[in-house]
């Protein structure tokens, strides 16, 4: 017994158990603080709205601008360095995420800054990403495999990044757990170790560890998956954001911080001096074909795909240094993804990834890697069907069988040019990294060009840092970089609880608070204050663009105030996202978005024709069907006589100002080639009736005890003369011009090669299956062989 005593009371024995509980305890709490990086707190109450703020109008912009060159007697002002005080530091040629990030730069260290954008803010690359917030999983794969060190910094710095990008706009930012599932045993231990990896990297910035998942547990969290041959899944954490409301906050900030800002203004020739130093601009207004000139000590061209037109601006005998390639994605609907899930296919037919990721209520999937060339001024960069084809083929091989990806679910589909850097060398872009260049021309103009979102803010560091030394601006800027603890226009008074209050104070339906919260941060009870009543009990406030989408018309009406929205496409496009949720929604919409822009702007019927001609080009880019049209009252030059029913009507019964019934034309006077229902309504009806009667007959031909009557099956040689003659009672529902080889594909699909007869729910399949073959041309075109894609293209997004 003493024995015992002097062991459980002795000095290692009391050191052994001291030093354990200090080790549990110290292990418990960083277990307990460890996980998700949360919100930063909000800066002020939630509960109340921000101090108002309204930028000054695109005109006072103009001005400034035109200010900067215009002669002045006896001579301009001056400051106490003797330098004219009008002359803009920067001019930034560009107003994408890198132009805005360089803006929101060069502002904050107290230059005076410039930006110029030919089309709308995020127009091109920045809007069109793969919307994620990202280091690079596959980057980090080929930085150990091939010990490249520039893929290491890359993720890297990408990491780093990743997480001031989420903390400086909270309210657009947030992480999403990325699953990839596993079909081989060898694969576990194998993308386990890479994605630990990718946590280690990221060291304390990163936002939570990846972890093992069992199938079952893999299946319940996303049970679209395909069962067959699945072993697991990783899941590993990156982010993912709204990138045109980046854009636009970034933008914003900029305004706010007192830079002046152009859209649709194109610079169209470059001043210098007796030295060939770049001394300025002229640019145009395109929206008035006015020109002016634009002095600044310095220039910064960040137009992206683009950089190779002001080069050659510049030097007339400059080589590209830009290879556009092509980034193709589509939005499926929201039922084939879990709602706070991403899946990440790591290994595609061509060697690129495929995300499938949840975003803005509906899910989105992507990308393609294909050579293109930079579109001209107003020209659209349009996705092709092989490439939408390709990525719902990629789609469908992770997915259960018994779920069939059609081209009728795409809702949407777009095509983005990404600017990468080319190495000098002829050929296609699979070559091609995703790194960034910054370099400075003879004339002095400094370019930087390539990246991506996520690293935008330190190349827009990398950039101003240049232009402080190369234009002599040291003894003006105020200090250093501030951009990674800044937080965006909307970040102060936003938490993640913010949507409750604009829930009770103007009484929204849920999902449009949160929609409102999301994209706009504490701007949203500004946004809600110019909400209009729909006439309903529930909600109070906010009449919708769509019924199916949370995007109030008070969004169109802040977008025109406070953020610069001059067309109907800016709003549709990258005020609101309907245009990239569902193009179909946003097609219903434009009319509507045209006439309240209408009233705001003051445009002139020619105005509003022409606003609807540029929506329909924009949505056919996006993957509008062919022939889709929609009821346009704008375009109409004389009240019809709704217009006189609802204004006149409702103001002699006393009823003026209540909400007055919709015109139904509008929201179903199309009929789009590419529908979400395989059959319209009462279709299947007539396919039975159909049916029905092709069997009768096919019975009393042969005999009046034939089976193949008894048993209400049909001859698959009947199949085809029944469907013709269908399509001729069902004009424009899907019928006509089917192929013989449409048949064999469709029945190969079916597994019905060997049938002679079907019943009727097989007969409905087929109809169905062949609606979307014939969009879908799988027996019509041949498939094109697709160049693999190295490890350092794979990254997806921009």
């Amino acid at each position: 017994m003493a024995t015992l005593r002097r062991l459980l009371f002795s000095r290692r024995t009391l050191v052994f158990t001291a030093a354990s509980t200090l080790g549990l305890a110290g292990g418990g709490y960083y277990y307990l603080n460890a996980g998700p990086v949360p919100c930063p707190a909000s800066t002020r109450e939630t509960r109340r709205p921000p101090p108002v703020w309204t930028p000054p109008s695109r005109q006072a912009m103009l001005d400034a601008l035109e200010q900067s060159a215009s002669p002045r007697a006896p001579a301009p002002a001056q400051d106490a360095r003797g330098e004219e005080q009008d002359v803009f530091d920067l001019l930034i040629v560009g107003g994408g995420a890198t132009g805005a990030g360089v803006a929101v730069d060069a502002a904050s260290r107290g230059l005076s800054v410039a930006l110029v954008e030919r089309n709308d803010f995020s127009s091109g690359t920045s809007s069109k990403s793969t919307k994620l917030v990202h280091g690079g999983v596959r980057y980090l794969q080929k930085a150990v495999m091939e010990l490249d060190y520039e893929q290491y910094k890359l993720v890297r710095e990408a990491l780093r990044e990743r997480k001031i990008f989420l903390h400086t706009a909270p309210y657009l930012s947030h992480m999403l757990p990325i699953m990839l599932p596993l079909y081989k045993y060898w694969q576990v231990p194998y993308y386990y170790a890479g994605c630990k990896m990718y946590d280690v990297l990221a060291g304390k910035e990163n936002m939570e560890g990846s972890y093992l998942m069992s199938k079952g547990k893999a299946l319940e969290m996303f049970p679209m998956l395909k069962r067959e041959g699945l072993v697991g899944a990783v899941v590993y954490y990156d982010g993912q954001h709204n990138d045109a409301r980046m854009n636009v906050a970034l933008i914003m900030t900029a305004v706010k911080l007192g830079a002046t800002v152009a859209n649709y203004c194109g610079v169209t020739e470059l001043h210098k001096d007796d030295q060939g130093k770049l001394i300025g601009a002229k640019v145009k207004d395109e929206l008035t074909g006015r020109e002016f000139n634009v002095r600044a000590k310095g220039i910064i061209n960040a137009t992206g795909p683009y950089t190779d037109s002001l080069l050659t601006l510049d030097d007339p005998s400059h080589k590209p240094i830009v290879r556009p390639s092509s980034g193709v994605h589509i939005t499926l609907p929201a039922y084939y993804a879990p709602a706070r899930m991403g899946l990440l296919d790591p290994a595609t037919s061509d060697g690129r990834v495929i995300f499938f990721l949840p975003w803005e209520g509906g899910v989105v999937a992507g990308t393609t890697d294909t050579p293109a060339r930079v579109n001209a001024q107003g020209e659209e960069v349009t996705p092709t069907e092989e490439d939408v084809r390709w990525v719902i083929d990629e789609v469908r091989g992770y997915l259960s069988p018994d779920i069939k990806v059609r081209r009728g679910d795409v809702l949407s589909a777009w095509a983005g040019l990404r600017p990468l850097i080319s190495s000098g060398s002829e050929g296609g872009t699979e070559g091609l990294v995703r790194s960034h260049l910054a370099r400075v021309e003879p004339s002095g103009l400094i370019t930087i060009a390539g990246g991506k979102w996520t690293t935008y803010r330190a190349m827009a560091e990398e950039t101003v840092d240049k232009a402080i030394q190369v234009f002599g601006l040291q003894d003006k800027v105020k200090g250093g970089c501030r951009t990674a603890e800044l937080r965006l226009v909307g970040s102060d008074g936003w938490s993640q609880n913010m949507f409750i209050g604009l829930v009770q104070r103007f009484g929204l339906d849920t999902d449009v608070a949160k929609q409102l919260s999301e994209n706009y941060g504490d701007r949203a009870w500004t946004v809600c204050a110019l909400a209009e009543l729909p006439g309903e009990q529930w909600p109070v406030h906010g009449v919708r663009l769509s019924p199916s989408y949370p995007y109030v018309e008070a969004e169109v009406l802040y977008a025109a105030r406070h953020e610069y929205a001059c067309t109907a496409v800016d709003v549709l496009a990258r005020r609101t996202r309907l245009a990239f949720v569902d193009v179909q929604a946003a097609l219903v919409a434009l009319p509507r978005v045209i006439k309240i822009m209408s009233r705001e702007l003051g445009w002139s019927r020619a105005r509003q024709r022409v606003e609807y001609a540029r929506g329909m080009h924009f949505l056919a880019s996006m993957g509008l069907a062919p022939g889709s049209a929609v009821n346009n009252d704008t375009t109409m030059g004389a009240r019809t006589w709704w217009t006189w029913f609802e204004g006149g009507f409702w103001r002699l019964v006393g009823l003026a100002g209540v909400s007055t019934p919709s015109r139904a034309s509008s929201f179903s006077s199309f009929k789009p080639s590419y529908s979400r229902t395989k059959f319209d309504a009462g279709e299947v009806d007539a396919l039975r009736e159909l049916f029905d009667r092709r069997v009768a007959t096919a019975a009393a031909a042969v005999s009046s005890d034939a089976s193949s009557s008894a048993a209400g099956r049909l001859n698959k040689a009947e199949i085809e003369p029944a469907l013709k003659a269908f399509a001729r009672e069902w004009p424009g529902a899907g019928y006509e011009g089917f192929r013989e080889a449409d048949y064999r594909y469709v029945f190969a699909q079916e597994g019905l090669e060997d049938q002679t007869d079907v019943d009727f729910d097989e007969f409905v399949e087929i109809c169905g299956n062949l609606k979307d073959v014939s969009m879908m041309s799988v027996a019509k075109v041949a498939k094109k062989e697709r160049k693999r894609i190295p490890v350092e293209k794979s990254g997806g997004g921009v």
